[in-house]
């Protein structure tokens, strides 16, 4: 059996694609605008490989900066563990990207690293918030996972990672896929719960599913925690075929 962690980058991108109308419709709801107010913690779900959600992400932590209500940002693009908080706010992008462990193969620096900078020249740490990869196979057989969830919102999550693989995973890898998916979502909730400063909110840049209030994130978060999502309108679908790029990459199904 082939490791699915190696095709993470392709299945991610196709799951954003397959994303696209669904978005589209939670924009016209109105799920897609900033809030007026601040409040504790802010998630900004986006598709993976759309330019326009990097640049929404920038300019919501500005304008937090200029605020100075930005009390940290956390990124499901780097390990939780990792931070900026020991560097100064003048620290080269080269000594940020090492505080981080910086994965440009998986997650390119010119599309993030903009957000990521203006938080630390607002002397504003930036944090990592995703499950560290040494843990995710423990994750993968942890059956408590699957309790996690009530069933209806782990047979989507299920049904998710079954279309983001573009159906090409073998049925036995689902449950540990999931399991990997719901324990990336606890880790950031528990990142996000320890970095709350009153006044001030906590941003989480995350991938559109992390923050499904429904299935992500905000199910871990204290239910008495302020919180707020924001999914922005999906790109138009785009012309490259994902799933025949993943398809290349696992090769013959044995």
């Amino acid at each position: 059996m082939r490791h699915p962690l190696p095709i993470r980058r392709f299945a991610l991108r196709a799951w954003g694609a397959l994303q696209a109308t669904v978005l589209s419709a939670m924009a016209l709801a109105g799920c897609a605008a900033l809030p007026d107010t601040e409040p504790a913690v802010l998630l900004l779900g986006e598709q993976h490989d759309a330019a326009d959600h990097q640049r929404r992400h920038l300019e919501t932590v500005q304008r937090l900066t200029n605020r100075g209500r930005l009390a940290a940002l956390a990124m499901e693009m780097a390990e939780q563990g990792t931070s900026t908080a020991g560097l100064a706010a003048d620290a080269s992008e080269a000594a940020v990207r090492t505080a981080l462990r910086w994965n440009d193969a998986a997650w390119p620096w010119a599309a993030y690293g903009p957000v990521v900078m203006a938080a630390v020249r607002a002397g504003v740490p930036v944090m990592g918030a995703n499950l560290p990869r040494e843990r995710m196979r423990a994750a993968m057989a942890d059956t408590a996972l699957d309790q996690t969830l009530p069933e209806e919102a782990m047979a989507r999550q299920r049904a998710a990672i079954r279309e983001g693989h573009c159906a090409m995973l073998p049925e036995a890898q689902i449950g540990p896929m999931t399991r990997i998916q719901v324990a990336r979502d606890r880790t950031m909730a528990d990142t996000l719960a320890g970095a709350v400063r009153p006044g001030k909110t906590v941003v989480l840049v995350a991938g559109s599913g992390h923050v499904d209030p429904a299935l992500g994130v905000p199910r871990h978060l204290p239910g008495t925690m302020a919180v707020r999502q924001v999914r922005w309108p999906a790109p138009e679908a785009p012309g490259k075929d994902y799933c025949a790029d993943l398809r290349l990459q696992l090769g013959p199904r044995s």
